[in-house]
């Protein structure tokens, strides 16, 4: 109920944060703590997220064997166990890393399990544009966990993060097409079509690109970095343009891996190219 390997992407963006806030390595009690307290948070905005979609979960393919559509874990086991990982983690942010970073997990939390899950996901079709913000958020909370600032290179990396879960979460949408329609929630290629969507795709993934090599234009990064921004962006690119142009059955699913992909190898060689260069 966790969603794990989701949080375990989250973590990775926000130790990546952590490590780019320093010039040299980030303190191991921050570095525990820090990526402790927000991975609870985190887990227990999933929970909550199963626990307010778990008549939609029964519907779509996808989730229908979730513990709550199963009949495993009741409604009030759920939100106890959110409630209690959640005031735990965020134990852990106030007491032992900072008020800051404590206080902007518990936003992402907030804007991710209600604002997004409870009311945007129903409300628009641009629910996943409007709400990704509490996705893009890790590399700001990692990066403020050490410093206990908010500094323009963290912002940098919150926005790669928003820009890209549009193309990412589109790609999906378009895959699962039928099963949303069934569930009345508004995604994009449900209201206005595939054809718009795979546009709307392609926008944002060149949005991605133009937005990942602000690092370089910044002094942030090195030429390691931009090479694979333009790189990775290029295959991102190339997907979402077969998307459009040469689909198969498997081209909307295969975009949305390459996604994950995309942003579990910019991140570390983000990182590789900040202790490289620094």
């Amino acid at each position: 109920m966790c969603k794990p390997r989701v949080v375990m992407l989250m973590i990775l963006t926000a130790m990546v944060g952590m490590f780019l806030a320093v010039p040299g390595m980030v303190p191991l009690d921050v570095l525990i703590l820090g990526n402790l307290g927000i991975a609870l948070v985190a887990g227990s905005g999933a929970v909550v997220n199963h626990l307010i979609d778990r008549k939609v979960d029964a519907v779509m393919r996808r989730t229908h064997n979730r513990p709550m559509p199963q009949g495993r874990v009741e409604p009030r086991q759920a939100a106890a166990f959110a409630a209690i990982i959640g005031v735990a983690g965020m134990a852990i942010m106030l007491f032992w890393v900072n008020a800051l970073s404590a206080w902007l997990t518990l936003a992402s939390f907030i804007g991710y399990a209600f604002i997004y899950t409870g009311y945007l996901k129903r409300a628009t079709p641009q629910n996943i544009v409007i709400g990704g913000l509490s996705g893009a958020m890790p590399p700001l909370l990692g990066w403020s966990a050490v410093t206990g600032t908010i500094e323009p290179g963290a912002l940098i990396l919150v926005l790669i993060i928003f820009a890209w879960t549009p193309p990412h979460f589109w790609a999906l949408a378009i895959h699962r097409k039928e099963e949303y329609a069934k569930t009345g929630i508004p995604m994009l290629p449900v209201t206005h079509g595939e054809h718009l969507t795979k546009i709307h795709i392609i926008l944002y993934t060149i949005i991605m690109v133009l937005v990942s090599i602000l690092p370089w234009l910044i002094g942030m990064s090195g030429l390691l970095y931009l090479a694979a921004a333009l790189i990775l962006g290029g295959g991102f690119l190339w997907w979402a343009l077969k998307l459009m142009y040469r689909p198969k059955a498997s081209t909307a699913m295969d975009t949305f891996k390459y996604s994950i992909v995309y942003l579990m190898v910019l991140f570390p060689v983000l990182l590789v190219d900040h202790y490289l260069f620094v």
